[in-house]
């Protein structure tokens, strides 16, 4: 079975990063002082109910950051989920119920909102990208385009609409771009290096980094830009290649190559991916497809809080 990255499902290191970002919304909304509005208006001690419920049709991702609110805020609310993460839900349905002091519902409202009305649009446009390639071998994956502070949480919320996660950063996989093979052209005779000797290079200090570990060793993946690019890496057997900006018959010419000369290395398209050509790129037979979009394009779910009167 071909490699992976690691899958961001929730996690004590999810919690903490959805704990970090409470601490810093309910800076920005409180100051140091108080929520003036409602403490104006609404007498302490008032119990009520209240649904959180979508206003739009859509995937929910993130029911589990409202009780992480209700306890960064201290708020002795009760929390009964109505649905789970990675639903489809109708426009109306009811997610979750909450019941505890008006005050401290009318204050925690918008953050409790903001978080999963971000993540459960991720969710959502993920799902549309998985659904336009049903039927096909490809795979719908995301990218390090993440909102800073965020990552795990909006990974996270790729997983829940039915894709996949690519690596979580810099630390945990080799991922030579363009970039890198730009800076080692224009070094000394002595230290250029070429596309396969990039590979061999990282793959060597990889392995005697982590030597006598029991941890797998890291992932390599190169980028290439043209099909020559292509042919040259493909003898070092790098774990994947993306395939940047390839039209779709450089791609299944591509793919065509590996079949025939490295069927164990996995091929990526990206570049340009949207909901209208991502079947067609499928169609190829390339294994992934990698989506910025789904991060740093996607709109939040509309989701609302209403009292139960």
């Amino acid at each position: 079975m071909p490699r992976d990255y690691h899958q961001i499902v929730w996690s004590p290191a999810v919690e903490e990063d959805c704990r970090r970002i409470i601490r810093l919304a309910v800076l920005e909304d409180f100051g140091q002082t108080y929520d003036w509005t409602t403490v104006s208006l609404v007498p302490e001690g008032v119990e009520a109910s209240a649904y959180i419920a979508a206003r739009k049709p859509g995937v929910v991702s993130g029911l589990a950051t409202t009780s992480v609110v209700l306890e960064e805020m201290e708020i002795p609310a009760s929390l009964e989920l109505l649905a789970k993460d990675g639903d489809q839900v109708a426009a109306g349905q009811k997610l979750a119920k909450i019941t505890g002091e008006a005050r401290d519902l009318l204050s925690s409202e918008r953050i409790i909102l903001n978080l999963l009305g971000r993540l459960s649009g991720i969710a959502t446009l993920t799902r549309q990208y998985v659904d336009a390639i049903a039927g096909t071998h490809a795979q719908v994956y995301d990218t390090r385009k993440t909102t800073p502070g965020w990552r795990r949480l909006e990974k996270y919320a790729v997983y829940c609409g039915g894709g996949r996660n690519h690596r979580l950063g810099l630390f945990d996989a080799v991922l030579i771009k363009d970039n890198h093979l730009a800076f080692g052209t224009q070094q000394s005779a002595e230290e250029r290096f070429t596309i396969a000797a990039a590979v061999e290079k990282s793959r060597q200090f990889v392995a005697e980094y982590h030597a006598g570990q029991t941890t797998e060793p890291l992932m390599i993946e190169v980028e290439v830009d043209t099909l020559q690019q292509f042919r040259d890496v493909l003898p070092a057997r790098p774990d994947i290649v993306l395939l940047d900006n390839m039209s779709c018959a450089q791609l299944r010419e591509a793919v065509a190559i590996r079949n025939e000369l490295a069927p164990d290395v996995q091929l990526e398209a990206s570049g340009g991916v949207n909901l209208s050509t991502i079947r067609d790129i499928a169609s190829t037979g390339v294994e992934r497809i990698s989506v910025g979009a789904l991060t740093h394009s996607a709109i939040a779910l509309d989701v609302g809080l209403d009292w139960i009167s």
